[in-house]
């Protein structure tokens, strides 16, 4: 066995971590394949073995066949004449089966050059098999790798052993990577393709900002918090719902930490995505109050059939409740599984209009005008006879935009009806 071998052995099994008899199965399967391409028919042999001395570096090739009676001798490859047997093994009898060494001259120097394709097919594939095997059961954890290369715009990451794919649809859009970077991702599957396992990546997951959650909280690992949701826009805004079965414990306080210092990590580690902590509570309008805030709501409506939310805020409050690009409404139907449907509140605008028009009706009583033209002055800052008295025509003219002329017809008819109501 040359050097070149022992070398590919000793990477497998240091570099790449594959068990030492798994290399040499692939060393003797390989072997075995470069015979039968050496040896013509010897594709006929159905029983064959090839044994790897790795101290003196021997390459042996056994064949089993079959004990037959002389006469019924027919399979060259396969039997073998018990004459014939009987002179390597005395007590064997019809049927026995027996080894014979069929190593050619020089096989190991010529065998070597072919099998080693052989052998390196067989060893990437106990590789991808090790990758699966190691993996299979880490979805859903959280690793760290270094980026080594960009395919298009999948992000390939440095795993150790093993490299780990992070797709576009799995990357944050506002995060950019180098080569050499140090990134932390979350595995969301191994995946056994028939090319081979895949491990993919993901910085976007909602499950990311979890695991984040789980390894900086101590009261989340130990179950004392639970997070009843997590809603992510990645790289923008995340929403995480938190919730204790123990009175004595704030979950809000608890994932904030001292200073805050629990979730600035996690904002971090997030490139300072913006992250919501709010209570959980199974009342939907009790949720929807902590969900919104800073808004404060004037009001819910819910239609539990259809999942559906009516929440109104005053005007002032609309976009507070919003969010920028609607992230707060969204985010919070997406933790809730309703869809919250945000809206101005004109109670309060129809309240106003309604007196208004009680005022504007009692003016045109007081000034014999229509109501119409009341309406306009008392909007106009005209709230009675009097206080329209000492506005001057200009000042009506331009307000109500009419003519100055007709603005002096207005204030006489107020001033001959206040006349007449002081008679």
């Amino acid at each position: 066995m040359t050097n070149d071998i022992v070398a590919l052995i000793d990477y497998y099994e240091k570099e790449k971590g594959i068990d030492r008899d798994k290399v040499l199965e692939a060393l003797q399967y390989a072997f075995l394949s470069a015979y039968r391409k050496m040896v013509t028919g010897s594709d006929e042999i159905e029983d064959m073995r090839a044994a790897v001395d790795t101290r003196k570096g021997d390459i042996t090739i056994y064949a089993t066949v079959k004990a037959v009676e002389d006469e019924d001798y027919a399979d060259k490859w396969n039997e073998v004449p018990l004459s014939l047997a009987r002179k390597s093994k005395s007590e064997c009898e019809v049927g026995d089966p027996i080894e014979f060494n069929v190593t050619p001259k020089n096989f190991g120097r010529i065998a070597v050059q072919t099998a080693k394709q052989t052998m390196m097919q067989r060893l990437r594939q106990a590789e991808k098999e090790m990758i699966y095997d190691e993996f299979k059961d880490r979805a859903g954890d959280i690793v760290s790798g270094t980026v080594r290369r960009f395919e298009k715009s999948d992000v390939w990451l440095d795993l150790g052993k093993f490299e780990g794919k992070m797709s576009s649809r799995e990357r944050v859009s506002t995060e950019e990577y180098n080569v050499g970077d140090r990134v932390r991702a979350y595995v969301v599957a191994v995946e056994n393709e028939s090319r081979g396992p895949e491990i993919i990546l993901s910085r976007s997951h909602p499950n990311f900002v979890r695991r984040l959650f789980e390894a900086e909280v101590s009261e989340i690992a130990d179950r004392t918090v639970d997070i009843k949701g997590v809603a992510r826009e990645a790289g923008y805004r995340t929403k995480v719902a938190v919730w204790s079965a123990d009175d004595n414990v704030d979950p809000v306080g608890a994932c904030v930490g001292l200073r805050g210092a629990r979730v600035k990590n996690i904002v971090r580690e997030l490139n300072n995505e913006k992250v919501d902590i709010i209570r959980w509570n199974d009342d939907p309008i009790e949720f929807l109050h902590e969900a919104l805030k800073p808004a404060i709501l004037a009001s819910i409506k819910l239609d539990e059939v259809k999942k559906v939310a009516h929440v109104t805020v005053a005007e002032g409050e609309l976009s507070k409740a919003i969010g920028r690009r609607g992230q707060n409404a969204r985010l919070t139907s997406r933790l809730m599984g309703w869809d919250v449907q945000v809206s101005k509140d004109d109670t309060q605008h129809e309240q106003f209009e309604a007196r208004v028009s009680d005022a504007s009706s009692s003016l045109a009583e007081q000034t014999g005008l229509d109501d119409g033209t009341s309406d306009k002055l008392f909007r106009a800052g005209g709230i009675n006879a009097e206080m329209i008295l000492q506005m001057d025509a200009e000042y009506i003219s331009q307000a109500l935009e009419i003519s100055e002329e007709e603005a002096a017809v207005i204030l006489q008819t107020v001033k001959e009806n206040q006349a007449r109501v002081s008679e």
